[in-house]
């Protein structure tokens, strides 16, 4: 299996893990391991207290990173741990429809079989239509449900009232200071860091069929027990020199499905802060999704089943990998 710390550039990052039978604790990560942070450490009572500080707060662990190569008996191998999700949000803010070439390719793929122009003509159509939507239009948000978000050591199991789970890398803003109204100038200085999240979607239930005029339900169609796969780290945003131009890539049991580069955002970071900060502030630990780039499942013809692993590789984050099974279902 890929370990979780390949592709990991940071000089530090934080996780959450348990050991055993043991309760999860936030641990620092550096040179391959990790050791357990306690609160004198952190400088902080939990977390989010932490996260609220940045990014002067991440001064008080790097030194403590700086001793990853000695023979220190704190610092255990990745291996030891169970890797839990490196966040505990008490919002998860989701950004839909926020990749040009995927907005691009959902329009193909869910053509009307009563629709006379040529593939061609309708992606041409579509690729106007974001253009102008990045023009002038706004960012779609949505609520995800922080009781979804799992590590990624945590086995992803398929709910049996649909066979049509999919799945969506994205690359996930943590917040820092607490956001409310700020302006797309002042946006950066309220991201602590970033990290992965695979926001798995069941795509049948999207789309009411009972109430059309409603529309989406995203709600039943996205916040399955497990559904946001988040981690394995927190990378300080020091260390994500441009988030603008990393590279994103998801395997399906080895096959590439997602190979996108971030540049493809419809509205970019400052953008998406600004705008979801506008109504609702903040807060230190959210998540802020981006998007997913193209390549989900339903354009490939090819959902989730059973026994399923999917490698997703963020540049520089790590490498989050999950096994997916079924739901047992009882006869």
């Amino acid at each position: 299996m890929t370990s979780s710390s390949e592709g990991l550039t940071a000089d530090f990052a934080l996780a959450r893990f348990s050991v055993g039978e043991g309760k999860p604790q936030l641990g620092l990560v550096a040179a391959g391991r990790i050791r357990p942070l306690s609160s004198d450490e952190l400088g902080a009572d939990s977390l989010n207290d932490f996260l609220a500080e940045a990014p002067a707060s991440w001064d008080r662990v790097a030194e403590l990173a700086q001793g990853s190569a000695s023979d220190d008996s704190a610092w255990l191998t990745l291996d030891d741990v169970t890797l839990e999700a490196p966040v505990e949000p008490r919002q998860v803010l989701q950004t839909g429809a926020n990749y040009r070439t995927h907005v691009i390719d959902l329009v193909a793929a869910g053509r009307a079989k009563n629709d006379p122009r040529p593939i061609e003509e309708l992606r041409e159509w579509a690729a106007e239509m974001m253009d102008a939507r990045a023009r002038d239009g706004e960012p779609y948000f949505f609520i995800g449900l922080p009781t979804a978000v799992a590590g990624v050591d945590a086995e992803l199991e398929l709910p049996g009232y649909s066979d049509q789970h999919d799945w969506e890398l994205e690359l996930a803003v943590v917040i820092g200071k607490r956001a409310h109204r700020v302006s797309r100038e002042d946006a950066f200085d309220h991201v602590a860091g970033y990290t992965i999240v695979n926001d798995i979607s069941t795509r049948d239930l999207i789309f009411r069929k009972d109430m059309k005029e409603i529309g989406t339900d995203w709600y039943r169609g996205k916040n399955a027990p497990g559904f946001l796969p988040a981690g394995p780290f927190l990378v300080p945003a020091q260390f994500v020199t441009d988030p603008h131009s990393l590279t994103l890539k998801l395997t399906l049991n080895g096959d590439t499905m997602q190979d996108a580069v971030t540049d493809d955002l419809l509205f970019d970071i400052p953008a998406l802060i600004s705008a979801a900060s506008e109504n609702m502030p903040l807060l230190p630990g959210d998540l802020l999704l981006t998007g997913s780039p193209a390549g989900n499942g339903i354009v490939h013809g090819r959902l989730l089943r059973d026994g399923d692993v999917m490698v997703s590789v963020i540049e520089g984050l790590g490498t989050q990998t999950t096994q997916v099974r079924a739901e047992a279902v009882s006869s």
